[in-house]
């Protein structure tokens, strides 16, 4: 008996982000459960908001200007893809988030740096950080996502190819704890089938949890 062919999902990530680092978590939890390959993909918040700025609480906004925080991550993960291929982006943001997040590390050099060892990748990446190489790529990859969902949105991203060909495209979920086993799987079924919906555009609560990691 043949396997399944697998669905596409393209996901777009800020590594900075804690509730799409729980998103992304899900995700892996997904390609369990449903015959789905998830892509991945960098954005960036910095991005999203440079034009903003003034408009930002002051700490969020220093971390999203020029020299913020917000830019070294994103500027690694694009040099790692650039240089050593997409299939490299996946582990490098598992091994980014499992530090900033799960470990507490917070986003830092030091724990790039090791981020980079955990993933096997050569330690020189990390001096990407503070350079504009890969700029440009990095606002490709970004606007290739935030095109298909708009401004308004931030991270985690999701695209997968819908019955008529065209791209069923949306921000989210955002949840907590990252659902495992059927309740992955409900959430997928469910995210899908709302999304497909011609003229749906959102359905949101307040949050009342912070990120829960594993």
């Amino acid at each position: 008996m043949s396997e399944p062919v697998k669905t596409p999902a393209d996901f777009w990530f800020d590594p900075l982000c804690p509730w799409a680092w729980l998103t992304s978590r899900w995700m892996l939890e997904v390609e369990k459960v449903r015959p789905v390959q998830v892509r991945w993909h960098v954005m960036s918040l910095a991005v999203l908001n440079e034009n903003k700025l003034d408009e930002l609480p002051a700490q969020y906004a220093e971390n999203m200007g020029p020299g913020g925080k917000a830019w070294g991550p994103v500027r690694v993960v694009i040099a790692a893809q650039q240089l050593h291929g997409d299939e490299v982006v996946g582990k490098l943001y598992t091994a980014l988030g499992t530090r900033f997040h799960n470990a507490g590390e917070g986003v830092t050099r030091e724990a790039i740096a090791a981020a980079l060892a955990d993933a096997g990748l050569p330690a020189d990446l990390i001096d990407y950080a503070d350079k504009d190489t890969y700029d440009a790529e990095l606002r490709a990859s970004h606007k290739e996502g935030i095109d298909l969902v708009g401004q308004e949105v931030g991270t985690p991203v999701i695209a997968v190819p819908g019955p008529d060909g065209d791209q069923i495209a949306f921000f989210g979920p955002v949840v907590t704890p990252a659902p495992k086993g059927e309740q992955a799987a409900k959430l997928w079924d469910g995210t899908l089938m709302v999304a497909s919906i011609p003229g749906f555009f959102e359905i949101k609560r307040t949050r009342t949890q912070a990120p829960q990691f594993d």
